[in-house]
């Protein structure tokens, strides 16, 4: 499954000093993996997916946010400062769901 969305990237409130920067999936995305993921959930409730963000790609997991609905990405420094992003700017994302 391969879901291609625009996202505004957001820091985690509980980790602020940290500068942990994540994106939300689309909720009905969300809802869509959640029923095809079934019980195949790793630590956290977590699945792995690969991203590509600009010319960027790497292999990360993605993670359920009860708060939001959704599934959140975390995007890494090294990304942003690649693709030229700060908390606030919206970026295209697309994620591929490995192992379902």
């Amino acid at each position: 499954m391969v879901i291609v969305f625009e996202a505004e990237l957001w820091i985690w409130d509980a980790r602020r000093t940290d500068s942990w920067t994540f994106v939300s999936l689309p909720v009905e995305a969300s809802e869509e993996i959640r029923e095809l993921a079934g019980g195949s959930r790793r630590g956290f409730g977590s699945l792995r997916v690969r991203v590509e963000v600009g010319g960027s790609t790497w292999t990360t997991s993605i993670f359920p946010d009860s708060a939001r609905g959704s599934y959140v990405l975390p995007v890494k420094r090294a990304v942003r400062k690649a693709e030229g992003l700060d908390a606030g700017d919206t970026a295209t994302v697309t994620v591929e769901l490995l192992d379902l």
